[in-house]
């Protein structure tokens, strides 16, 4: 397999830098034609979701450089913010330097919850449904057998009596292994189904029946070694130090330290058809567990160099939803070259902690703006109307004069075409 180092993969032409990624996953000629722009057709788009009239697209990229395991990736990322598949291909290049990222998920186990309010004795009827837990159990196995066979299904249950404004409520959670699936539909189901048995002995009465994405079993952690040497010296690993303990004791600072790591993550979990909903949901909320931190940590070794780690929930799956219905996210799965949604969430993990560290560095050197702005200069330069070669000559003109506004980008573009036809 050809390695994710390509050197000037940025300098290549959108339909070049197609060609290599599809040499690397081996795409097909459809699957190319779905990524180049013509993936999602209308009659598609309109059996996903309701009330269809057309579809969005957002860029498609690719970050290079990344080595998950000893093993070469190149990510698929869907988003719009220009900077963040630069920054994540320029984290991986450095990370390579200290072996690349190490990574580890947990058995993908998702919770149903399943409320019973009104209950005279909570902890009599948590004892009570506890002690039916086998017929719980093989209740909700029966409702997919398919999953069961493939070797996942309800692994066991827990039951907790919580203190509400409306009372003690009894919630009982589904434990369930959903093997390479995201699993809302898989445990929404068993959980309705065994609704009535739980109801039955708390004596109470059951309300909410569905899963939770605060996926606490469902974890992903990622590790890499940043060499001093490679990433700008001594004075880089204090600031991203500092950086990362100012995050740690300021929650307003930790919200956008935790939106950079949203940045990639979500772009991978978008262009693989996973629901980014319910995974930022329950980043966020882990992040909250002991008061709103970091899901990153960094930490200098006994060599002087920066070890960064990650861990986070990571609910996603490589089979059902828009992952199966979607041509491009199948295409980007293939890229990906995954075999399980375990393997999937690591690859995720490390993109994250990829996007964290890249953000931090530039914090702590030139500071966000200035590589952001290069890629923005050329949004703006299209905005006021230039083409083709037209739209780097422009940015270039932006960003040497510090001037990233439309007003200017026209009257930049309006000189050089007078200059172009003298």
């Amino acid at each position: 397999m050809a390695g994710s180092r390509i050197p000037g993969f940025y300098k290549l032409s959108p339909q070049e830098r197609l060609a290599k990624v599809r040499s690397f996953a081996s795409l097909s000629e459809e699957e190319a034609q779905a990524i180049g722009g013509c993936g999602l057709g209308i009659e598609q788009a309109d059996r996903m979701i309701e009330n269809v009239i057309g579809t969005f697209e957002l860029p498609l990229g690719i970050a290079t450089n990344f080595l998950i395991d000893g093993k070469d990736y190149l990510i698929p990322m869907a988003v719009e913010e220009p900077s963040v598949v630069a920054a994540a291909s320029n984290a991986a290049k450095m990370a390579r330097a200290g072996g690349g990222f190490v990574t580890d998920a947990t058995e993908p186990l998702m919770i149903a919850q399943v409320q019973v309010c009104g209950v005279d004795d909570p902890h009599a009827a948590r004892i009570e449904i506890l002690r039916r837990k086998e017929e719980i159990i093989e209740l909700a196995n029966r409702q997919d057998p398919v999953l069961v066979k493939l070797g996942g299904g309800c692994r066991d249950i827990e039951v907790r009596v919580l203190e509400t404004k409306r009372g003690p409520m009894v919630v009982t959670h589904l434990l369930v292994d959903c093997r390479d699936a995201m699993g809302a539909n898989a445990v929404n189901t068993m959980a309705e189904a065994v609704a009535p048995l739980i109801e039955s002995a708390a004596g109470g009465r059951v309300y909410l029946r569905i899963i939770s994405n605060l996926a606490t079993l469902r974890l992903a952690r990622a590790k890499a070694v940043f060499k001093a040497d490679a990433i700008g010296g001594e004075e880089v690993v204090e600031g991203v130090l500092n950086a990362y303990a100012f995050a740690e004791a300021d929650p307003f600072r930790c919200a956008t330290h935790n939106k950079g790591i949203m940045n990639g993550i979500t772009a991978v979990v978008l262009a693989t058809g996973n629901d980014t909903r319910a995974v930022e949901a329950g980043a966020h909320a882990y992040a909250a567990l002991r008061g709103y931190k970091p899901l990153t940590t960094y930490e200098r070794n006994s060599e002087g160099d920066l070890v960064g780690t990650i861990e986070l929930p990571l609910a996603v799956g490589i089979v059902g939803g828009a992952t199966a219905s979607h041509p491009v996210a199948r295409a980007c799965l293939k890229i990906l070259g995954v075999k399980s949604a375990q393997e999937l969430a690591r690859v995720i993990a490390a993109v994250g902690l990829a996007q964290n560290f890249a953000a931090l560095r530039a914090l702590a050197t030139e500071g966000i703006q200035r590589g952001h702005m290069e890629l923005h200069a050329r949004n703006i330069a299209s905005m006021a109307g230039a083409r083709g070669e037209e739209v780097d000559a422009v940015a270039e003109v932006l960003v040497r004069e510090r001037r990233i506004r439309v007003d200017f980008a026209q009257e930049v573009l309006k000189k050089l075409r007078e200059e172009g036809n003298a």
